[in-house]
């Protein structure tokens, strides 16, 4: 097992930064690929970014350009970077990891999940 806790969450006006970060213990030598996904109010839960073992990244289009995301193994924590923020970015943000390499979009195949952590951007 795999634990996962947010932080960094809150509000924030349009245009602003925040900074999330995810502490992973546990099963620490299981985890690959690491990720941040968020669901707004009435929305499906979407991959925001990711990173794999590896160092790859992905970025969905809502997130490129504006948050980066980090990884740093030996800490076992994943962090992300939101800058130029605009109230659709409104949502619960959660970390996610999976056991295999691979980055996969579909929210289902993530094997271990955070609480989720608030983040609101005011307009």
């Amino acid at each position: 097992q795999v634990q996962l806790v947010e932080s960094g969450g809150g509000l924030v006006q349009a245009g602003g930064s925040l900074r999330l970060a995810c502490s992973a213990s546990g099963d620490i030598y299981s985890i690959n690929a690491m990720g941040w996904h968020r669901q707004a109010p009435g929305k499906e839960r979407e991959l925001v970014a990711a990173v794999g073992s590896d160092g790859i990244t992905y970025y969905g289009d809502s997130a490129k350009g504006r948050f980066t995301i980090s990884r740093d193994n030996a800490k076992n924590t994943l962090d992300l970077q939101m800058h130029s923020l605009k109230p659709e970015d409104t949502a619960m943000y959660y970390c996610a990891v999976r056991r295999s390499t691979t980055i996969v979009l579909t929210t289902t195949d993530w094997d271990y999940w955070g609480q989720g952590i608030q983040v609101t951007v005011s307009s």
